[in-house]
């Protein structure tokens, strides 16, 4: 099973260490959407996109078995 991260920010090694001298908190970032509704649109078809990998990974692991 994969999951996705859409609503958060991608870390990095050079971002944590800046975050460690960020004492006010400035550099803070997520990912944004113009509205709430854009970003749970967003998130949905992210969700229904890993359900759909999810589906054809158990179809071809079970084509797989079907053959031994």
């Amino acid at each position: 099973m994969t999951k996705t991260d859409y609503l958060y920010a991608k870390p990095s090694f050079l971002g944590g260490m800046a975050r460690v001298l960020d004492l006010g908190g400035t550099l803070k970032e997520y990912n944004s959407s113009s509205s709430s509704e854009e970003a749970d649109a967003r998130a949905i078809s992210s969700d229904w996109k890993m359900v759909g990998k999810d589906i054809k990974a158990a179809m071809l692991r079970h084509d797989e078995e079907e053959k031994k």
